[in-house]
């Protein structure tokens, strides 16, 4: 069993209170400059004053491979407006004038080695951020990265996929900080009308091998999704389907609207998935 090395970023602060509450948290995915970085700070905003217990800015990427067309279109309109990972650091501060809701900065590994380790977790922790979720980067390959990152105070959060074996498993937790990202299928990012029958199997298979909080995600975009996860996941991350709504909006207050609006709905049926556990025998 791999237990998370002692630490008290807001991640993890935030998910002691899940625990002590037996609630299901909501991790928020958006991507940083889509449209802009100011309307990004308006989203985050309004996505922590909904109840997002955490949330996540997408570093835009020339090629994200991992990611779904509706994250794809969203990359794209965030470097035509100019976002950049600097730009995105300095949001990071932004924010924190107005919220403590925990950051996580999620990023391909190819712009964090541009700026420099050293340079990057400097400014990623002063600005207020709280951990990092490189999503190309393996544990074998993280020495320098994860030694440096946490000699900033900031969590290092990495990917378990379906198609890990235990041995990679263990490797996963024991390189990971703040919570495990656990991805529910394999492919890519993307809204799904259901979620996978092996799933709770999976879930069960990693709890075996760490006691940090686990977090789903890739495909979570129902408030029935959410209300299956209680009692099995300690969160469940929601992305491509709150980016949807700021590609349809006609404006960033309107995109905010339907932010809060979709959040709302995902922490009722977080709630709803935690009365319907107690209730069980």
């Amino acid at each position: 069993m791999t237990t998370s090395p002692a630490n008290s970023t807001r991640i993890s602060k935030r998910f002691a209170e899940l625990r002590e509450t037996g609630a299901l948290g909501i991790v928020a995915y958006i991507t940083a400059g889509d449209p802009t970085l100011d309307a990004t700070l308006e989203f985050v905003l309004a996505l922590a004053g909904a109840g997002a217990d955490v949330i996540e800015l997408g570093v835009p990427f020339s090629d994200p491979l991992a990611d779904g067309p509706t994250i794809q279109r969203a990359s794209e309109r965030a470097l035509k407006s100019g976002t950049t990972l600097a730009g995105v650091l300095n949001l990071v501060g932004r924010i924190r004038r107005s919220s403590q809701v925990p950051l996580v900065l999620f990023s391909y590994y190819n712009p964090i080695l541009q700026m420099g380790l050293e340079k990057f977790a400097a400014a990623a922790a002063n600005a207020g951020g709280d951990g990092v979720l490189a999503t190309d980067l393996t544990p074998e390959e993280a020495d320098d990265y994860r030694r440096i990152l946490r000699s900033h105070s900031l969590d290092t959060i990495f990917l378990a996929a379906p198609t890990s074996d235990d041995e990679r498993l263990q490797k996963i937790a024991g390189a990971s900080s703040g919570f495990l990202y656990l991805i529910s299928r394999t492919g890519v990012t993307g809204a799904k009308e259901s979620l996978s029958d092996e799933l709770p199997a999976l879930l069960r298979r990693v709890h075996r091998f760490t006691d940090l909080p686990v977090a789903v995600g890739f495909g979570i975009s129902l408030p029935g999704h959410v209300s299956v996860l209680g009692g099995l996941a300690d969160a469940a991350v929601i992305g491509s389907a709150l980016v949807s709504e700021i590609e349809k909006a006609s404006t960033p207050d309107a995109a905010a609207r339907a932010l809060r609006d979709r959040m709302h709905s995902f922490k009722e049926a977080a709630r709803h998935g935690l009365s319907r556990r107690e209730a069980l025998p």
